[in-house]
């Protein structure tokens, strides 16, 4: 998984949910609850955060009109999100156009901090609570969930207030010419999933398949290019859907952070991931070439260990995957934040990186939104980075620990994660019983 993939949860498109007995579901809410209580995760929202979320959504179609004069009228440039077919808000959304010798992209991200500012309960909550924490099946928000289906919900053929990251992208080199980051007001055209996705690829003539084919052929040049470059690509079969995603927002947070780091010279949330020794690495491809069917190409070991494992990873068998990955993330250290970026991104081999494009559930995000649009940095940024990277690094190991108890229990993760769970009362209609 690279550092800025967004996370998926809930049901495959094709199948249905996992089901459990009542028993079951009930040792899994007694295991939650323990791990909520030890790594210190709140589940639920203090009554006046929840008050306060659902005053800030009424009123809010005279509230955008009442902005429009503001910001940068988009409602004309086609427009569309793309998420999982069980995604309950919609966050980030495309447009591109083709121009002489450039790309133009633009990066829709939802204006939270419209709504969520440093005077609100809830962006103290959010700051407690510093991001959304992803168990199977069951989700704890860093932001009430009425922002996130409602006012910061990208849907279609409504307008909504947001923050822009308008790209001219080089056709040449895919190095920027030109970045203007700023507030927006856009109308989506269509709400796509990731299957509807590939079949506007497949066929051009539908609605949006020109521009889902002129994105894809952005993403996939700018994949290519950072496998090239050293970037380290774990997850090497996604499909094109997920491609012009990833690669759209990851161009977005590059330049996003380098506008704050080289054109303002200001503190942000950057992210910074400092390489494993030469020892560590050398330790990762010793474990990689002895897997069964794996073996790493002559022509990728060179001075970067990070494409020797993009080449066994792109050349290996499926059911070897994970554990090449495995053998990759033992040695890797973790990311962190930091109010300035040097070291860089040792992962994704980026010199400058820090996340914008997720602020309903990362705090990093929400406040790099605030600090682009005030140019201001909170008094405490530093404890604030520290208290992000704390925080992800709790949830992940109560995510890690959840996973591990149902395992014991006999319960597939992996499918819960991708499916989501039913509670069935009969246990010769569960998959999974006590």
């Amino acid at each position: 998984m690279s550092d800025d993939e967004e996370p998926k949860q809930g049901s495959a498109e094709d199948q249905g949910p996992v089901t459990v007995t009542p028993e079951l579901a009930e040792q899994l809410a007694e295991k939650r609850e323990e791990l909520f209580e030890e790594f210190g995760i709140r589940d639920e929202f203090p009554a006046e955060v929840l008050r306060e979320a659902e005053t800030r959504t009424e009123g809010v179609q005279q509230e955008i009109q009442d902005e429009v004069d503001e910001r940068r009228d988009l409602r004309d440039l086609t427009t569309w999100t793309t998420d999982p077919v069980d995604a309950q808000d919609f966050d980030d959304a495309i447009s591109i156009e083709r121009e002489e010798d450039a790309y133009r992209l633009w990066v829709h991200i939802a204006d939270v901090t419209h709504y969520v500012n440093p005077d609100t309960s809830m962006w103290e909550e959010a700051v407690q609570r510093a991001n959304t924490v992803y168990l199977p099946a069951y989700t704890i928000h860093m932001l009430p969930p009425v922002l996130a289906e409602t006012v910061c919900s990208l849907v279609p053929n409504e307008d909504r207030l947001a923050h822009t990251v308008e790209m001219e992208i080089d056709d040449e080199t895919l190095s920027f010419e030109n970045i203007e980051i700023y507030k927006s007001v856009i109308n989506s055209d269509e709400r796509l999933t990731y299957t509807e996705c590939e079949n506007r690829l497949e066929d051009p003539s539908l609605p949006l398949g020109e521009e889902n084919q002129l994105a894809f052929e952005l993403a996939d040049r700018m994949h290519e290019q950072r496998k090239a470059d050293g970037s380290l690509v774990l997850n090497p079969r996604r499909d094109r859907a997920h491609t012009i995603i990833e690669e759209s927002m990851l161009k977005a947070n590059k330049a996003v952070t380098h506008t704050l780091m080289w054109d303002r010279g200001v503190e942000a949330m950057y992210r910074v991931h400092p390489q494993p020794t030469p020892d560590q690495w050398n330790d990762a491809l010793k474990e990689i070439q002895e897997l069964n069917g794996v073996s790493i190409p002559g022509e990728a070991w060179g001075d970067d260990p990070r494409k020797a494992v993009n080449a066994a990873l792109e050349e290996s068998p499926e059911r070897q995957l994970n554990k090449i990955q495995r053998a990759v993330l033992k040695v890797m250290p973790r990311a962190k934040y930091m109010n300035d970026p040097f070291g860089g991104h040792h992962a994704l081999n980026f010199d400058i990186y820090g996340h914008f494009t997720s602020p309903i559930r990362r705090l990093s995000d929400l406040i790099n939104h605030w600090i682009v649009h005030e140019n201001d940095v909170p008094e405490n940024l530093v404890e604030l980075c520290d208290r992000a990277s704390d925080k992800q690094k709790d949830g992940e190991t109560a995510e890690r620990l959840y996973k591990q108890f149902m395992e014991e229990l006999g319960v597939d993760a992996y499918a819960v994660n991708n499916r989501g769970l039913e509670i069935v009362e009969d246990p010769e209609d569960a998959d999974y019983a006590v």
